[in-house]
């Protein structure tokens, strides 16, 4: 019964002065953060790819992976920009198994938050020291932000956490973007509630302070398709939907419209390979109509070195341990015939 206080842990100021970032990193994040902005704001139409591992499982594939989308970004730098995927928080709908690298630095140890706080902070940086691209993360926890919020580009807020009140006001204080998940019940009026209250102005407790935020100008949606009553997925990427969606923004007045959909979860029902022919049926829906060629900034995929996905006690390298994701060689071919035709 109860609570047993393990240890302190370093606030997020101690633990960025004792790993501080280069003055290379920062100016790479600047521009990359303008860059990305500038999408939101409708003064870039380059296209989003925010691609990656279901989760960061360990270090070495990660980089591995991540080094290679250096020469695609490269060959499509201009008409997408690549945001690597590195989530390590991950929500487990019982509780039960890998809850991701700030949890497990190894998935196949014993649970270590602060050994993970650091390697989170350690992965991060050596991402974009290798490759020049400042990556996303899931915000499993509003009041781990701000160990990486010198690092990172883009946030995601999950399908069970867009409801939670701390997630939506601690979005409202972040100067990038923040995507909202619709639930996973899918309904929609959850999520844009959610990115009114990011892009709202706050006062409230955070991290034991009274901090005040100015909104999020940034925040807009994901979707990631739903799952009804009887357990069955819901995929709402369709033009139908992202007509609704586009209407739905309208009405409720909010700032700089915009949504990112994501390939996989209910909207592939974790079908991984659907994923190719679901963003190629988004680019045909951004082609048939205007509005939602402005309204669609981007993509959410889920791709590794390796196709599909392992138990944890499996060791095949680049192989995910959650969810299934593309192999390379599909997410090169993907990524290439995106491009040709944005």
């Amino acid at each position: 019964m109860g609570m047993e206080f393990v240890r302190k842990l370093p606030t997020p100021s101690e633990i960025k002065k004792i790993y501080p970032l280069s003055d290379r990193i920062k100016q790479i994040k600047e521009k990359r953060d303008a860059e990305i902005k500038d999408v939101f704001l409708g003064k870039s139409n380059k296209f989003l790819l925010i691609i990656g591992p279901c989760s960061a499982d360990k270090e070495e594939p990660v980089l591995d992976y991540i080094s290679r989308l250096v020469p695609l970004q490269e060959q499509v730098k201009d008409k997408i920009i690549i945001i690597p995927r590195i989530y390590t928080n991950k929500p487990r709908t019982t509780g039960e198994g890998y809850k991701g690298m700030i949890h497990q630095p190894d998935p196949t140890k014993k649970e270590d938050m602060l050994e993970g706080l650091v390697k989170v902070r350690s992965l991060h940086t050596r991402a974009i020291e290798i490759s020049g691209l400042t990556c996303a993360d899931e915000m499993l926890y509003p009041e781990n932000y701000l160990y990486l919020s010198d690092l990172l580009s883009y946030v995601a807020i999950g399908a069970r956490s867009v409801e939670d009140q701390q997630h939506r006001l601690t979005s409202s204080g972040m100067d990038i973007p923040a995507g909202m998940k619709n639930p996973t019940g899918g309904d929609m009026s959850v999520m844009l509630n959610s990115i009114q209250a990011a892009q709202a102005a706050h006062t409230f407790i955070y991290r034991g302070w009274e901090i005040n935020t100015e909104g999020n100008p940034l925040a807009h949606a994901i979707l990631r398709g739903a799952v009804n009553k009887h357990g069955q997925n819901i995929p709402n990427y369709h033009y139908e939907d992202l007509s609704l969606l586009h209407e739905l923004y309208c009405k409720k007045n909010l700032k700089n419209m915009a949504v990112i959909v994501d390939t996989n979860h209910s909207n592939s029902g974790k079908k991984y390979l659907e994923q190719i022919r679901i963003a190629k049926e988004i680019l045909h829906s951004r082609r048939h109509s205007k509005d939602i060629n402005d309204f669609v900034k981007g993509l959410m995929i889920e791709s590794y070195i390796e196709d599909g996905n392992q138990s944890t006690d499996d060791e095949i390298y680049g192989k995910s341990i959650t969810d299934p994701c593309l192999g390379w060689e599909k997410t090169e071919k993907l990524i290439l015939e995106l491009a040709d035709q944005l």
